[in-house]
């Protein structure tokens, strides 16, 4: 059901967007990646992988590989990221890429089958369709993908080719993910992304031809210099595209995190209230096109399998976004990648010089992660609820983890009230539901369950986390 067919815009008062545009995260983890530390060793990763392989070939994987090379670095990335145009340079990751693949293998006999690939990066299609093509036979020779398993690629239409799109088709790819970000010219010269519509057209034409279906555009708002004109014109054109999922990212403008970003004059950017408006107009019209809203900033088709996971309470989230089926453990391989294995966060090296001796050494590459807690797992499904379906179910929740809600989360709920009186949510005696305004400040209502924001990070002088608007 749609709820949001009008302006969110004409509801938000800047007073408001005053008191909610705070510094949160996005919630691809609980606890986020701040809280990660390097007193999780490779050993306790060791011992996480043998308790994955006890629960043998009946639990699925999903897996995420990082390729993190690119032609040049586009100013908003957060992403990452090796900057070269010297492909020779970056052609030997790939064979470290083969043997970490073998390495984590040989730790999981019993258990080597996946629900979900998801090649990342980076631009994965940086590489050449060939050495593609010999990085994921190999890989395919030690995982097997389960029937209807998803195997997804993330794409940059300026360097990616029908070849690339053909040697994924031909290795079972079948979901695509295309970044646009924005098509006005003075946008895309100010965040040094200059593409046009028709390299996109291409591969979405192709994309569909070869049978990839959850094809996916990728956009983002906040940018420099977007106008509520101008970003509805590129909304236009994207619907015109026909594609099956769209993703709306705020643009997280973080330049004490992300250096580069420098390079953006803050003066460019639109105001809050104007960067609110600027997701209203999208989400407005995408729901007109008969799209279905996913989560907090995805789109989709209502027969896409997004929209009927999301129908059917399957939706997950994850590092890699909003989940049809992922599996039970999370194996993340390449440098920064990030794992989640049964009941911990893993993050590998991300400086390549020490993840290539790591790997030479014969040792997994991880390099810091956190190990949850039981007040963990509770706080990351009842956040993961709200981020994914905008609603908690009360009493499956005491029923899951053996709790009293009410007693458990009386500091939250006093939180939470607070959102409540100004109409961002509302708080039954069975289920917490966002209101369509409180649904574009869903990390803010997230917030109020995350402890650690609240012991260690509110009030820091220097933020950690994005803008929430």
């Amino acid at each position: 059901m749609n709820r949001m067919a009008s302006p969110v815009s004409r509801q938000v008062t800047a007073d408001l967007l005053a008191r909610h545009d705070l510094a949160g995260p996005r919630y691809t983890s609980y606890p986020t990646a701040v809280e990660f530390h390097d007193g999780f060793s490779v050993s306790d990763y060791e011992r996480r992988l043998v308790a994955a392989n006890a629960l043998g070939e009946h639990a699925p994987l999903s897996l995420y590989l990082h390729l993190p090379f690119c032609e040049e670095r586009c100013l908003y990335c957060g992403c990452h990221v090796i900057i070269t145009k010297h492909r020779e340079v970056a052609a030997p990751y790939l064979e470290l890429l083969k043997r970490e693949a073998s390495m984590v293998a040989d730790r999981l006999p019993n258990r080597r089958h996946f629900a979900q690939l998801h090649l990342g990066g980076g631009t994965p299609t940086y590489y050449q369709p060939a050495q593609l093509t010999d990085l994921l036979s190999h890989f395919l020779s030690l995982f097997k993908p389960l029937p209807g398993a998803e195997l997804a690629v993330e794409v940059d239409p300026r360097v990616t080719s029908i070849a690339h799109l053909d040697a994924l088709a031909d290795l079972g790819f079948n979901r695509v993910s295309m970044g646009v970000q924005d098509l006005t010219p003075v946008v895309q010269e100010a965040i040094n992304r200059v593409q046009s519509l028709e390299q996109t057209a291409t591969l979405v034409e192709h994309a569909r031809r070869r049978g990839f279906r959850g094809i996916n555009v990728d956009l983002i708002y906040g940018l420099p210099h977007q106008t509520p004109e101008t970003f509805e014109q590129t909304v236009e054109a994207v619907i015109g595209l026909g594609v099956d999922r769209v993703a709306v990212y705020s643009f997280a403008f973080v330049p004490w995190v992300r250096g580069h970003q420098k390079k953006i004059e803050e003066r460019d950017l639109p105001a809050p209230q104007t960067k609110l408006q600027l997701f209203a107009i999208a989400r407005e019209r995408f729901l007109a096109a008969g799209y279905v809203s996913i989560g907090m900033d995805h789109f989709a088709r209502p027969d896409d399998e997004l929209a009927r996971a999301k129908a059917e309470g399957r939706l997950r989230r994850n590092f890699q976004g909003y989940a049809v089926i992922p599996g039970d453990d999370v194996l993340g391989l390449g440098i920064s990648a990030i794992g989640d294995v049964r009941g911990a966060y893993v993050q590998n090296d991300k400086k390549l010089s020490t993840y290539e001796a790591s790997i030479n050494a014969g040792v997994l590459p991880v390099v810091r992660g956190v190990a949850r807690t039981d007040d963990d797992e509770v706080r990351r499904t009842v956040i993961h609820e709200l981020m994914c379906n905008f609603r908690v179910d009360i009493r499956e929740i005491e029923r899951q983890y053996g709790i009293d809600f009410a007693a458990y989360f009386a500091e939250d709920l006093r939180r939470l009230e607070v959102q409540a009186s100004e109409g961002l949510v509302h708080i039954g005696p069975e289920r917490i539901d966002a209101t369509p305004v409180g649904e574009l400040f869903v990390r803010n209502l997230a917030m109020c369950f995350d402890r650690y924001m609240r012991e260690k990070h509110e009030g820091e002088a220097k933020p950690v986390f994005s803008r929430t608007v």
